[in-house]
């Protein structure tokens, strides 16, 4: 019994040393022997480009994301900006048709979809060849555009996504551990691109190919992976662009961390599933080892986690020194606990903070493996209401 419950206790450990530690040391040793691609020119003609912006509710910062839009540094005549209303029901509408005389145009879903939903509703109206996605809490920095584009340059790009910087109250607020988080994922999507692709883009800011965005996907699958994968299926490359840089203001707290970790892993999971295919190595080579490393190693970490717990069980019942093992697992869900239920106007402690990610994390991880087994689809969506900036 003891054997079967070091492994169970084990299995979540050895799975994110693997996917956290084990395969970006992988990746690093591979782009030892490649030399880096020269940085592409900036093209004779710049291409006409959509930007999408999905939203719902957001008539409290939707003018300040036009503006945002508007002031980015693209020749006016060659873009167009469609935001893409899912029955938003305060004013949003409203707000958006305001610009339409400098070139802001709306399409609105007749009942809620859901994110995905509205991007298919939206598609009919795309005019340009590169389509750029975003989201109405992000701000775009004004030369990011045009790095996105830049990529498109080689042909064999078929997504080119941004560089997200993780911004908040770093004195203050509970959530101060996704900065590091969104910092170390960007560095390993450095390292893939450097060995040929990513396996999904960024959500908060990413630019795919008309064909690749005119794809219509369930209302239940997320487009930012989804967009990837889609373009490995027609031959093309994923890649992340270091210059193209994204401001994403954190949830405050870690209450509203939760709902978004838990619906962009469960919308995460029902993506993998249905491009599983891509993770066949005998077809795939090298990208379905990273999409497996990448994405289902890490998930498979919260799926270990009540193997673990039964485990720790096991192993308390016939070797009692498992006992304090089991004390500090349930100290540490009370810190998670007290981080989730701390006032948003008082300052919480860095290692509580950190501590409470980790726990919020493993909850929201497992929360999506049980939505995702019991087929409970989450097409639509709550925006995380991050900050204004």
């Amino acid at each position: 019994m003891i054997v079967v419950a070091v492994v169970l206790m084990a299995l979540p450990f050895v799975l994110f040393a693997y996917a956290y530690l084990v395969y970006p040391a992988i990746l690093w040793i591979g782009t030892r022997s490649r030399r880096e691609r020269p940085a592409p020119a900036d093209p004779v003609e710049w291409p006409m480009i959509t930007i999408t912006v999905p939203a719902y509710n957001e008539a409290a910062r939707i003018r300040a994301t036009i503006e945002s839009l508007l002031a980015i540094d693209y020749p006016t005549d060659r873009r167009q900006i469609l935001i893409a209303s899912d029955a938003s029901a305060d004013g949003t509408d409203d707000i958006v048709r305001e610009y339409a005389a400098q070139g802001v145009e709306l399409v609105r879903a007749p009942a809620r979809v859901g994110k995905t939903g509205a991007e298919n509703l939206a598609s009919p109206a795309i005019r340009g060849s590169i389509v750029v996605n975003t989201d109405a809490s992000i701000r775009i920095h004004p030369p990011a555009v045009k790095a996105l584009v830049r990529a498109f340059a080689d042909p064999t790009v078929g997504v080119a996504s941004g560089r997200d910087v993780s911004v908040g109250d770093e004195e203050r607020e509970g959530n101060r551990g996704e900065s590091g988080y969104v910092g170390y994922e960007m560095a390993v999507r450095a390292l893939e691109t450097r060995l040929g692709s990513i396996v999904g883009a960024s959500g908060c800011c990413y630019a795919a190919r008309v064909d690749i965005q005119r794809t219509a996907l369930a209302g239940d699958l997320a487009r930012d992976f989804a967009s990837a994968l889609i373009a490995r299926q027609k031959g093309l490359r994923a890649v992340s662009v270091f210059d193209a840089t994204c401001v994403v203001p954190r949830a405050a707290t870690l209450r509203a961390e939760l709902r978004r970790k838990v619906r962009t892993m469960a919308q995460g999971l029902e993506t993998l599933w249905s491009f599983r295919a891509l993770m066949a190595p005998w077809r795939e080579g090298s990208f379905a080892f990273m999409l497996a490393s990448h994405k289902l190693c890490r998930w498979l970490v919260y799926l270990s986690l009540p193997l673990a717990l039964v485990g720790l069980a096991l192993g308390c019942v016939v070797e009692p020194r498992l006992l304090i093992l089991a004390a500090l697992a349930l100290l540490a869900l009370l810190a998670g606990l007290v981080t989730f239920a701390w006032p948003a106007d008082r300052r919480v402690p860095l290692p509580l903070a950190l501590t409470g990610f980790a726990v919020i994390s493993a909850y929201s991880g497992v929360a999506a493996w049980v939505k995702f087994f019991r087929r409970q689809r989450m097409p639509t969506w709550e925006p995380t209401r991050r900050p204004t900036s």
